[in-house]
Order: structure tokens, then C-alpha cells, then sequence
């Protein structure tokens, strides 16, 4: 197997793409190899690489059907319920604490929430 091409950052010719790209121009890799590597040079550091896919190659993003829009919505709306008031917290509750923010910081004299 011979080895990807590798480009400097800035420096990938026409044709190539990374995922991000493919997505921005409404297309996804459709199961290709990974092409070339593009490298961004750091101080003391690796580099940072990036996956390039050949754009001819290519294929349209599959269209949201209504029950993909669906499963969507429900698992957002997951996200966003409390595991501990049960409540809708108005947003994605914070992975970090676990909790709706009136949940992991209780006020002393807050009569709406009961930790």
C-alpha cells in the first residue's frame, strides 16, 4: 500500500476537501478512502493533521426524512431534561455537572427547588 500524499497547511491542491468542506458544499465522503493528510506545523508540538477526501469522488448528504427529524428532535429534547427535577431546562443541560444549573448550585432560600 503506498503511502498518502501529505500537504502543508494552506497547500492542498484543488480537489481535495476535509470532511468539514464536503458537509459546507452539501456532500459527504459516500464511504471513500481517506486521500491525502494535510499537516499544520506546531511549536514543540506534533503537527496537527487533517483527513483529505477527493471531491470528485463525492456523493450528495442522504435528505432528513420526517422520522429522522423526529428521532432528532427527541434526543435533543433528552439533552435538555434534568435527571434530577425532571424539569426542561430551556437548554442542553452541562455534561460537566450533570445537573440543570439551579440543581448543582441550590440558592439557600429557593421554595421552587427541593435538592
Amino acid at each position: 500500500m503506498a503511502a498518502l500524499p501529505v500537504f502543508r497547511w494552506h497547500l492542498a491542491p484543488d480537489g481535495y476537501a476535509t470532511r468539514r468542506q464536503l458537509r459546507a458544499a452539501g456532500l459527504r465522503p459516500g464511504g471513500q478512502d481517506v486521500a491525502a493528510t494535510l499537516e499544520r506545523p506546531r511549536r514543540r508540538r506534533a503537527p496537527l493533521v487533517a483527513h483529505l477526501y477527493r471531491v470528485d469522488q463525492a456523493v450528495p448528504v442522504r435528505p432528513m426524512t420526517p422520522a429522522r427529524w423526529a428521532a432528532l428532535a427527541k434526543a435533543n429534547a433528552a439533552r435538555r431534561l434534568c435527571p434530577q427535577c425532571r424539569r426542561d431546562a430551556g437548554y442542553v443541560v452541562p455534561a460537566s455537572l450533570g445537573t440543570c444549573v439551579p440543581c448543582a448550585y441550590p440558592r439557600p432560600h429557593d421554595p421552587s427547588r427541593s435538592a
